[in-house]
């Protein structure tokens, strides 16, 4: 799950029918079979449970999660090529595997959570993929550095870091297919189409950051529930990053995304914008 590489020797064309098959392959064959029914969630202490228990975090996770699938197996109905389509419905599968480990996870502990929404596809398929794609990008970046911070500092118990590592780290298999899809796609396009396209993703960065800003305002953004999916990183930093400087989590963020996405094969693509907006914001944070 955490190396591959593909057999295949020489350099690579991004968007090339080589390309597609790399990070399609990429996907499908570091799929980790675990089953969250039988997941044997260790038993905390009293301290450690209160602190889990107390993170504001778990209805949003839920339904991120939940939202997050049902876009992504939208888009997949819209593609024809079988292996694209086949590694779209794993990830959305994944997503919705990861709703199961969480629903469990409370369920263990006690966690109550608010009702669940209808979980609904979105008009635009390509653009609610695009929404959740780079909103992975975003909330997986600061997820690295978040669950590192909880694991060195004893924050979550070492067994529940073990227990709910795989989850982490396909999130961070899920970011690099879609950066090797935008890439793919982008270049597979007409020149044509290409401005287009570039035009719908400076939008959708556009609504990205409007969301977050809105979220930090405390303003509840209503775009098909999306607001929500901003809150769980900047949630989980306010009980986990009081120990750390913001320059020091923005650190440990940029070398836990390097070391996730380290071991796989070094032609592909890796998400770029997020960890570039970190290093220049970086410059001014101390």
């Amino acid at each position: 799950m955490r190396n591959w590489s593909d057999p295949t020797p020489g350099p690579l064309r991004i968007g090339s029918a080589e390309h597609l098959r790399m990070f399609c392959n990429m996907l499908l064959q570091t799929h980790n079979p675990y089953k969250p029914a039988v997941i044997d969630w260790p038993a905390l202490s009293p301290d450690a449970l209160k602190r889990v228990t107390s993170l504001p975090i778990w209805d949003i996770a839920v339904q991120t999660e939940g939202r997050a699938s049902v876009r992504v197996r939208s888009y997949a109905s819209t593609v024809r090529d079988p292996l694209l389509r086949s590694a779209l419905e794993m990830d959305a599968d994944e997503e919705a595997r990861h709703k199961v480990v969480l629903s469990k996870l409370v369920e263990a502990y006690g966690i109550a959570l608010a009702p669940e929404p209808e979980y609904l596809p979105p008009a635009d398929r390509e653009w609610g993929w695009l929404v959740t794609g780079y909103s992975e990008c975003i909330d997986s970046f600061a997820a690295f550095g978040l669950f590192a911070a909880a694991r060195d500092s004893g924050y979550f118990p070492a067994e529940l870091v073990e227990t709910f590592e795989p989850v982490i780290q396909e999130e961070g298999r899920h970011i690099l297919f879609f950066a090797n899809w935008v890439a793919w796609y982008r270049a597979s396009l007409p020149w044509w189409r290409r401005p287009a396209f570039a035009f719908k993703v400076c939008r959708v960065w556009f609504f990205l950051i409007r969301e977050r800003i809105g979220i930090a305002r405390g303003i509840d953004v209503d775009v098909e529930g999306a607001a929500q999916d901003a809150n769980f990183p900047m949630n989980a930093a306010g009980s986990l990053g009081q120990t750390l400087s913001a320059g020091a989590m923005i650190d440990l963020c940029l070398a836990e995304n390097e070391r996730r996405m380290a071991g796989y094969d070094a032609r592909l693509v890796r998400p770029t914008t997020v960890p570039w907006l970190a290093r220049l914001a970086r410059r001014f944070i101390h």
